[in-house]
């Protein structure tokens, strides 16, 4: 997952989604220790260290992300650190870094423009290219899962991870194909998905045919949702009291984990009775304080700005003096 935009599918050059309310949620200051959980094309982390003269610790999974760091470590020194793996290894990943713990970390969830916008990684279809998709250029790849899962595999993943109403359609079709030749490029894919779905989806402008299935396939091939969850219980552990955790999603699957994290650590989750007091024996302390009651959204100038911004969420919570919670119950929620 890297820092940037996501899900919606459009060439056009890297801009930090939500810049502006990310700092205002962060509110940079000298001597604080930042983290960048997503670093992807550096976007966040550079309007960190241009507002503060804070220290910046980022991650990213990608290995073109790392290489593009080079330029903020020239700029910024000792102020700035990249370290390679995915976010939700970074309480192992920093936690040498942050004795006293983070005093803030964002999260942009997705895929980033860089990424979208090299065909040769296969996350569009706007360009043809291989059918890859893999974040960190290892393990098995879309093209991979699209010859290889079965029939009814393949449905459940364009269904739960696309929420594709026309998941079993596009699965017999994409089963079909592979019989005569397997399917190894974006564009193939995306027609033969445009011809699987009925004449009124074809139709529909809004939206290409393809799109939720090519989520579906990255958010599967780079286990998204399950990194995600991770990367939430991670930033708990490594936020000092008071430290400011912002995530910035793009579609409902990454925004439901989010709210159901922060509203069960903030304790608004259910209670089993409601006879049950908030302060019942056994109960944890909460852990965050909301920050943002409902999701924020992007400005319409911002929306017109940069056409990826426009299903970005904005999630935020406040670090407290709690404990970090033992359990990941909150996912049942979710």
């Amino acid at each position: 997952m890297s820092s940037g935009t996501s899900a919606p599918d459009q060439p056009g050059a890297h801009v930090p989604v939500m810049l502006g309310e990310v700092l205002e949620l962060l509110a940079p200051r000298d001597g604080a220790i930042y983290v960048d959980g997503t670093f992807g094309a550096g976007g966040y982390s550079r309007a960190l260290l241009e507002a503060a003269s804070c220290t910046v610790l980022a991650v990213d999974r990608d290995p073109d992300a790392i290489a593009r760091a080079d330029a903020l470590e020239t700029s910024f020194g000792t102020r700035f650190a990249i370290a390679e793996g995915r976010f939700g290894e970074m309480a192992t990943l920093l936690a040498a870094h942050l004795p006293k713990g983070a005093d803030g970390i964002a999260l942009d969830l997705g895929v980033s423009s860089p990424q979208l916008d090299d065909q040769s990684r296969g996350f569009s279809f706007r360009a043809d290219g291989p059918l890859d998709m893999r974040m960190e250029k290892s393990g098995p790849s879309a093209a991979d899962i699209v010859n290889t899962a079965s029939e009814g595999d393949l449905a459940n993943i364009i269904f739960n991870l696309g929420d594709e109403r026309h998941s079993r359609r596009i699965a017999r079709a994409i089963v079909a194909a592979r019989r005569e030749k397997k399917l190894t490029r974006t564009r193939e894919l995306a027609d033969l998905v445009r011809g699987a779905v009925p004449a009124a989806a074809r139709n529909d402008a809004s939206i290409h045919p393809a799109t939720r299935t090519f989520q579906a396939l990255r958010i599967h091939v780079n286990d998204e949702l399950d990194e995600l969850d991770r990367g939430l219980t991670a930033a708990e552990t490594l936020l000092a009291p008071d430290g400011v955790l912002a995530v910035v999603s793009f579609h409902s699957l990454e925004d439901r984990r989010v709210k159901a994290f922060l509203r069960s650590r903030s304790g608004g989750a259910p209670r089993a009775s409601r006879h049950l007091p908030t302060g019942a024996v056994g109960a944890a302390a909460p852990s965050f304080e909301l920050l943002t009651r409902r999701a924020l959204r992007p400005s319409d100038d911002e929306v017109a700005r940069n056409p990826r911004a426009r299903s970005a969420r904005l999630r935020a919570g406040r670090r407290t003096h709690a404990p970090a919670w033992p359990d990941t119950s909150w996912r049942n929620a979710a």
